[in-house]
C-alpha cells in the first residue's frame, strides 16, 4: 500500500525517509524533522494501522518495507538515507536486508535486529479498556490508562492517537486490533535474505543508555546483518531517546549524513 506521508524541502538533497515506532505517528518527527530539512529533503511516513496510513489486517516487517518502498517509488525516489526508530527501525533493517539498492545509508534508533519477548501487553490491556463509544474526555482515556502504564508520558503519547471524527466521536488513528492479532510478528525479527548476506552499506545505531531494547547479546545480530555498524550512546536517555534529548539526537544523525559527502 501507498502510505501517507509528509515532505520538507522537496528541493533539498538527499532524501531522508523517517520511519516511527509502535503506537506512533509520521507528525511525532516532526520537529526533528523541520531540523533535518535545514539542509536535505525529509519525508516522514505514517506506517500502515498508523497515523493517516490505511488499516490492514496483516502487519509483518516484509509487508511493512514492501509499503515503504511502493511510496518511495510512486514519489520517485531512487537512492535514500533511510531512519527508523523502534518498529521503525526493524521496518528499515528489513528494507535494507531485501532492497540495499535502494539506500544509501540505514539508521536506526534503540533497535535490535532480534526477537524481543512481549512488553506491550499491559498497554494493549489498557488500550482496549477504553470504551471508546462512551468516552466522554481524554482526560477519562488518561485516567483509565495510567492504571495499566504507570509512565505518565508514555500514556500521552498513546493518546496523541486520540482524535474526534466528523460525528464527534472518539477514534484512535491506529489499528489496536490489528497490533494486537500480529503482535508477534511485530516482536519477530527482520527476516534475513535469502543469500543470507547482511546490508553492507553505511549504518549508524543509536542506542539509549538507559534503554534495554539494545544489549551486549545482540552484537552477533548486528554483526551478521549490519557489518559497518557505528554505534552511538545517549548518555541519561531510554528508548525515547530523540524525544528525550531532540537536540543531541539531531546533531548525531545530522553529522553522519554529512560524513556520507
Amino acid at each position: 500500500m501507498q502510505l501517507n506521508y509528509q515532505q520538507f524541502n522537496i528541493g533539498g538533497k538527499s532524501p531522508f525517509v523517517v520511519l516511527h515506532g509502535l503506537f506512533g505517528a509520521q507528525d511525532n518527527w516532526r520537529s526533528q524533522a523541520l531540523v533535518w530539512a535545514q539542509d536535505r529533503h525529509v519525508i516522514t511516513m505514517d506506517l500502515r494501522n498508523h497515523g493517516m496510513s490505511a488499516h490492514d489486517v496483516f502487519m509483518d516487517y516484509s509487508s511493512m518495507a514492501a509499503d515503504v518502498i511502493e511510496s518511495m517509488d510512486a514519489m520517485g525516489l531512487g537512492k535514500v538515507d533511510l531512519l527508523g526508530h523502534s518498529m521503525g527501525g526493524k521496518v528499515a533493517i528489513q528494507l535494507a536486508l531485501h532492497h540495499p539498492q535502494r539506500l544509501r545509508s540505514l539508521l536506526v534508533a534503540d533497535i535490535a535486529p532480534v526477537a524481543y519477548e512481549p512488553r506491550h501487553q499491559s498497554i494493549i490491556q489498557g488500550l482496549n479498556q477504553i470504551d471508546l463509544v462512551h468516552l466522554k474526555s481524554r482526560k477519562q482515556a488518561l485516567d483509565l490508562l495510567t492504571q495499566y502504564e504507570p509512565d505518565p508520558r508514555v500514556c500521552q503519547f498513546l493518546l496523541k492517537s486520540l482524535y474526534k471524527n466528523e460525528a464527534g466521536e472518539f477514534c484512535l488513528r491506529y489499528n489496536l486490533a490489528a497490533i494486537e492479532e500480529n503482535y508477534a510478528a511485530i516482536s519477530a525479527a527482520p527476516q534475513a535474505a535469502a543469500s543470507g548476506t547482511g546490508y553492507v552499506g553505511p549504518t549508524l545505531v543509536i542506542k539509549g543508555a538507559e534503554s534495554a531494547y539494545i544489549l551486549p547479546q545482540h552484537q552477533t545480530a548486528f554483526e551478521t546483518l549490519l557489518p559497518h555498524t557505528q554505534l552511538k550512546i545517549m548518555a541519561g536517555c531510554g528508548h525515547w531517546l530523540h524525544a528525550e534529548k531532540p537536540e543531541l539526537f539531531c546533531r548525531l544523525v545530522s553529522r553522519f549524513l554529512v560524513n556520507l559527502g
